[in-house]
């Protein structure tokens, strides 16, 4: 048998949790089984340059509006001409263009990519979740809790894989505490505390920016440090300001040394509304710097209550302080819980165990031979 044709197509390559997963994946893959090929339906993104550094061919199909049938008609026949064996879809658009165009290409098995709790999806989203299912081998996720959002929407969870988001090794540390302080222009004793994520709603940076302000009361050298950029940058600076932070509050936009400041952390926030699973929070354990995150599907994956790190209800910015500050006051349980963290992801959440699991999927899925489970990460 020769190698099987794998054909990932995802919106875009943007610095994205699902776009780093799908580039560790289609890197990863075993090339004397697989022959991967990445389709852009929207637009190109930065990770273009990592896929082609690794010889992975990367074809752009242009969508242009969010209606674009012309771009439907583009990836069917591309579709046709690649023979994939199976086609892996990711996120919303890619899920829903990419599914058609491969069941009108004849391809013989599609696979989607469920990669949130899409709480912005209305009965319209779910109705077309559902009707594509029919087309549907297999449906991929990252969480136990997104299963279970979806199955409230009439997906059957038996019809998901969970499989766990991976984190690479860390690579050599470029930059310490004390740098990080001296870049920020803070005392070197000053506490650090972050948030990495795209700048939208869904982050619930603005809760955090008022929990530094109650934090600061009485520990008046915090400080919260929120990589990333997006939509809703200038309004949170507004509010920052505001609220009177001022330079308590750093917006350090997009950092392609991110894992280098999160390293440098005291402590990692995460307020979001909701989540898939959040490859930020999985560095910040990698790197042993305890989360302190919303009580939400695919948070509660990561982090486990008074073992790895503290969930808090979402939008509670005071319940959040009080949490930070006893964690702080407790030095014992601060370093149980950076050993811990760091033990979690080396055991569950591996590039290897990642790559491995999509590899076995694929397979049983075009052998014919599908006796996947579907398990937690924990």
């Amino acid at each position: 048998m020769g190698k099987f044709r794998i054909g990932l197509i995802i919106p875009t390559l943007d610095r994205g949790g699902a776009e780093k997963q799908l580039v560790l994946l289609a890197k990863g893959l075993n090339r004397e089984l697989f022959e991967p090929h990445v389709v852009l339906l929207t637009r190109d993104g930065p990770y273009r340059k990592e896929l082609e550094e690794a010889g992975i061919p990367v074809t752009l199909i242009g969508k242009r509006f969010k209606y674009d049938p012309t771009a439907l008609i583009r990836l069917t026949r591309f579709l046709k001409t690649q023979r994939f064996d199976l086609v892996h879809t990711w996120l919303f658009a890619a899920n829903c263009y990419g599914r058609v165009a491969a069941r009108w290409a004849k391809v013989p098995h599609i696979v989607a990519g469920e990669r949130c709790v899409d709480d912005w999806k209305n009965w319209g989203h779910f109705a077309i979740d559902r009707f594509l299912l029919r087309y549907t081998d297999r449906i991929v996720t990252n969480s136990m809790g997104v299963v279970e959002f979806y199955a409230k929407h009439g997906l059957p969870a038996n019809r998901f894989s969970v499989i766990a988001n991976a984190i690479p090794p860390a690579p050599p540390a470029r930059m310490t505490h004390k740098m990080a302080c001296e870049t920020l222009g803070v005392p070197d004793d000053a506490i650090l505390i972050g948030a990495v994520g795209r700048l939208w709603p869904q982050k619930g940076v603005k809760e955090l920016v008022w929990g530094l302000e109650l934090i600061r009361v009485v520990r008046k050298k915090s400080y919260l440090i929120v990589i990333g950029d997006g939509p809703e940058r200038q309004r949170l600076e507004y509010y920052r300001d505001q609220v009177g932070v001022g330079s308590r509050v750093r917006f350090l936009g997009h950092r392609d040394d991110a894992s280098d400041w999160i390293r440098c952390l005291d402590l990692m926030w995460n307020g979001s509304f909701y989540e898939g699973q959040s490859n930020a929070i999985l560095e910040a354990m990698q790197a042993g710097v305890p989360v302190i995150a919303t009580d939400i599907p695919g948070n509660r994956d990561l982090v486990l209550p008074n073992q790895t790190g503290l969930l808090y209800r979402v939008g509670d910015s005071a319940s959040l302080v009080r949490k930070t500050q006893k964690l702080l006051d407790d030095h014992d349980t601060y370093q149980r819980m950076s050993e811990a963290s760091k033990k979690r992801v080396d055991e569950f959440f591996s590039v290897e165990a990642m790559i491995a699991a999509h590899e076995k999927l694929y397979r049983e899925i075009i052998t014919g031979q599908s006796s996947v489970e579907m398990k937690p990460s924990r």
